[in-house]
């Protein structure tokens, strides 16, 4: 991202994140970063364009969550990761409300395989299930699924992601 696109794409993301695509009002964007609509033309030529940009920006971004989520060494530990990443974490979600659109279908399709390569290992350990159960890998998509249809600005906090998990352990460890 050059610096002159910086806080564009930073506004437009987390507008993204927080009201999804039909918030995407470039008036409204610019008003709040203090630049006239012509500078978003000239930068980005259209909204289509914008959006691709995000779409992208999101994917990077992705790649640096799942970094530090492979690194987590137990539940405390992702947590932290995913509070840090609210913003990310909702525009995520807003690419699943909206999969319509078959560009952020694939978006969405992407950051999940990546999450799920990323997680796998500690998600075998929070939910103390054996690694070699054919339904695992069903049960972690539906898990995910779950999550992003639950999650909130509001509740994407340390106090929630606890009882989210421990009730999906007990889920579990009923099955």
């Amino acid at each position: 991202m050059k610096d002159i696109q910086k806080d564009w794409i930073e506004t437009g993301y987390r507008t993204f994140a927080l009201e999804g695509p039909k918030g995407l009002k470039i008036e409204r964007i610019s008003k709040e970063i203090g630049k006239n609509k012509s500078s978003f033309y000239h930068l980005f030529a259209d909204l289509e364009i914008f959006t691709s940009i995000l779409l992208s920006h999101h994917i990077e971004q992705s790649k640096i969550v799942t970094v530090k989520e492979s690194g987590c060494t137990d539940l405390n530990d992702l947590i932290e990761v995913l509070v840090e990443h609210k913003i990310d974490l909702l525009f995520n979600r807003q690419l699943r409300v909206n999969r319509e659109n078959i560009e952020f279908k694939k978006c969405f399709q992407t950051v999940n395989e990546m999450t799920i390569l990323a997680i796998v290992p500690l998600w075998y350990e929070l939910l103390s299930i054996d690694k070699n159960l054919p339904l695992n890998e069903l049960v972690l998509k539906l898990s995910l699924e779950n999550f992003f249809l639950q999650i909130t600005d509001e509740t994407i906090n340390k106090d929630w992601l606890h009882e989210y998990f421990k009730g999906l352990k007990t889920l579990v460890s009923k099955v």
